[in-house]
């Protein structure tokens, strides 16, 4: 049963500028296995961490630590959840989360759909 869906955008110049100017975006927002990734994965992992805590409902105590997406070997995106977000994730009997995400024509864009 789908308990949620969420989706969000990044216009990439933006997110590009935003870094820029504000030296410790990228440790506040990505862990440490993502923050070396190019931009424009960077703007689709902030879109998906977003997008998550639209698909749940509830951001209370959550860090943008606590959502890492990561990628298998064919490339296919996922979450590993930690502390507040697992916390909330296992509370709401959420038992698969699925991410998609792309980027192109100067944005990112993740779309999360929570299932339990």
């Amino acid at each position: 049963m789908i308990l949620g869906i969420g989706v969000d955008v990044v216009d990439l110049a933006r997110f590009e500028r935003a870094v820029g100017r504000t030296p410790g975006l990228r440790e506040r927002i990505f862990t440490p296995a993502e923050r070396d990734l190019p931009l424009r994965s960077l703007a689709g992992r902030f879109a998906a961490k977003e997008a998550l805590i639209k698909a749940i409902g509830d951001s209370s105590g959550v860090r943008w630590h606590d959502m890492e997406v990561v990628s298998n070997g064919l490339g296919n995106p996922s979450f590993v959840l930690h502390n507040a977000v697992a916390k909330i994730t296992a509370a709401l009997g959420i038992e698969h989360i699925h991410l998609s995400m792309s980027h192109d024509a100067g944005i990112a864009i993740a779309y999360v759909v929570v299932e339990k």
